[in-house]
C-alpha cells in the first residue's frame, strides 16, 4: 500500500503565493512520475497541473506555466508545487499523484486526499 499525504493549501489573496507539499509512504521500491492535478468548483473533471519524472523532466498546464514550479526530492519521496501569482481561477482542490512500483513487484498509481486552495480577496 502506498499513501500520499498533501499539505500546504489554504486561503490566499490574488497575486499571492502558496507552496504545496506531498509525501509518499509505504513499501515503495521506486517512483516514476509524481505530480499534481486539480478539480475546480463545479467541474467534474480534474485537470493536470504539473508532472515531474524521476529524472526531473517536467510538464505544466498552459494556464500555470511561468507561475508554478514543481520540484521533487527522490530520496525523501516528496514532491512540491510552488505557486506564485495566484489567480482566482486557480481555486480548486489540488491532488498529489504518483506511480511506480512497490517492493513486492506490483505497480501502483495512486492519489492523495486533496488539499483546498482558495484564491480570493
Amino acid at each position: 500500500q502506498v499513501q500520499l499525504v498533501e499539505s500546504g493549501g489554504g486561503l490566499v489573496q490574488p497575486g499571492g503565493s502558496l507552496r504545496l507539499s506531498c509525501v509518499a509512504s509505504g513499501n515503495i521500491l521506486s517512483i516514476n512520475a509524481m505530480g499534481w492535478d486539480r478539480q475546480a468548483p463545479g467541474k467534474q473533471q480534474r485537470e493536470l497541473v504539473a508532472r515531474i519524472t524521476g529524472g526531473g523532466s517536467t510538464i505544466y498546464a498552459d494556464s500555470v506555466k511561468g507561475r508554478f514550479t514543481i520540484s521533487r526530492d527522490n530520496a525523501k519521496n516528496t514532491v512540491s508545487l510552488q505557486m506564485n501569482s495566484l489567480k482566482p481561477e486557480d481555486t480548486a482542490v489540488y491532488y498529489c499523484n504518483a506511480n511506480g512500483q512497490v517492493i513486492s513487484g506490483q505497480f501502483f498509481n495512486t492519489r492523495g486526499q486533496g488539499t483546498q486552495v482558495t484564491v480570493s480577496s
